[in-house]
Order: structure tokens, then sequence, then C-alpha cells
């Protein structure tokens, strides 16, 4: 009997589909990744071959998807409870990097000469309501 896969998630990098591979097999569902050990090769070519495609059987994709909109796709502090925006008490918070400062800019410049991955980068948060962006202390 000849067995058919559905892609039901790309990811980035072969980090992020790694772990959720881990969750989908801890609920007993067969996890297949493809082209993820290309991007591992060179991540560059991540965008031109379409990331990391996590492939399940096809008769296992609705319970596959139900577990993946289970998963908070925004922040947590340290104590897992969600963050929320100080202008609108959304908790639609994601984290992102930014090189606004000289210290930043100047790692952004060394590793781009060098050819190393930057060594220092600020982390903020952005409301995806109202964007506001925001550091935590």
């Amino acid at each position: 009997m000849s067995q058919t896969f559905k892609t039901v998630a790309k990811f980035q990098y072969s980090a992020e589909a790694q772990i959720i591979k881990g969750r989908l097999e801890s609920e007993g569902i067969q996890v297949f990744l493809s082209d993820n050990i290309t991007i591992d090769t060179d991540p560059l070519v991540s965008n031109a071959i379409g990331g990391v495609k996590l492939k399940v059987f096809t008769e296992d994709a609705m319970q596959a998807q139900q577990i993946l909109e289970s998963i908070n796709k925004y922040s947590i502090d340290d104590e897992g409870n969600a963050i929320q925006c100080p202008n609108c008490n959304s908790e639609e918070v994601a984290m992102f990097s930014t090189i606004k400062d000289f210290k930043s800019f100047f790692a952004f410049l060394f590793g781009f000469m060098f050819g190393t991955l930057p060594f220092y980068s600020k982390d903020k948060y952005r409301c995806n309501t109202c964007e506001t962006e925001f550091d935590i202390e």
C-alpha cells in the first residue's frame, strides 16, 4: 500500500522544525523532514527552496494541524505567563532583534566584513496588535 505525505508546516531553519517534530512525535505522529540537510549545509538557500518542510502521513494531517494550532506563537516570561503589551494589554507580543544602537551596528559591520555571525544584537518585543516596541526588565 502506498503511503502519501502532506506538508503541514514550513520553517526557515531546521532547529525550529526539530522542536515541532519532537512535539508531534510525542503525540504519536510519525514526522518526516525534507530539505533540512540542505538548509543545515547552507542556511542562505532556505528562502530559495521554501524552507524545511515538516511532513506527516495524510491520515495524520488533521491531528497534526490541531497540535500545531495549539502551540502558542507569542512570547512568554520566565514563569510561563504571556507577555502583555504596555500600550494595549494585548498578549500577541513577539520578540525580535534590532541593530539600532552603536554597539549592535558595530557588531553587524564586523560580522559582515569578516564573514562571521553577529555576536551582539539588541532584543526587543513588538506588539502585533498596535505595533508598539518595548523592552522588558
